[in-house]
């Protein structure tokens, strides 16, 4: 019963402690919630990983393309229910640049499987309750970037005690520094 909730892609090996915890609280979230019982059913994960967040733990959960929307519905619930950090996340591949040497491909790559497409795609649903409405890539003098984020001001009072985890997660998940604004546009 608890495996049915994990489906790993092929190849990965077998769950470790963590998606094991997470689905079994995926499990009794269904079993206990009665008017969430249906959309939870057919909902499963395909991961999960654990960041530090300064000294406490935050966890991202892979789920699969179709299922990211009834994942972020429940998101409220699942956060009083696990007590801690959790964040949705799809479970992406990128697919490396075109060479001079693998030119031969059948198909072209499509945009949604670039670097770039990804994280971004990865920072929405990272923010998701609040939305992105600027994003700016300072280049300093050494060569490091660093991404700032605009939020949605409205969303101020829910997001901002959360924007230390976003950076730090985003960090682990991509490698990228990021810091979070809230700009008023007066």
């Amino acid at each position: 019963m608890l495996t049915q909730k994990i489906v790993k892609p092929s190849g990965t090996g077998e769950p470790n402690e963590l998606e094991k915890s997470v689905s079994e609280a995926l499990l009794e979230l269904e079993l206990n919630s009665t008017d969430l019982k249906s959309q939870l059913r057919e909902l499963y994960i395909s991961g999960a990983k654990e960041v530090d967040v300064g000294g406490r733990k935050a966890i991202v959960i892979f789920v699969p393309v179709p299922q990211i929307r009834s994942f972020q519905k429940i998101q409220p619930v699942w956060r009083a229910i696990l007590k801690n950090l959790s964040y949705f996340s799809l479970q992406r591949r990128i697919l490396p640049r075109q060479t001079r040497k693998s030119r031969n491909q059948k198909q072209k790559r499509p945009r949604s499987r670039t670097l770039t497409a990804v994280h971004d795609a990865i920072l929405e649903e990272l923010v998701y309750p609040s939305e992105i409405v600027g994003k700016r890539t300072r280049v300093k003098l050494d060569g490091s970037k660093l991404i700032k984020v605009h939020l949605d001001k409205l969303q101020q009072t829910n997001v901002e005690h959360k924007v230390d985890t976003f950076s730090s997660v985003y960090k682990k998940l991509t490698g990228k520094d990021v810091t979070f604004e809230f700009p008023s546009y007066d």
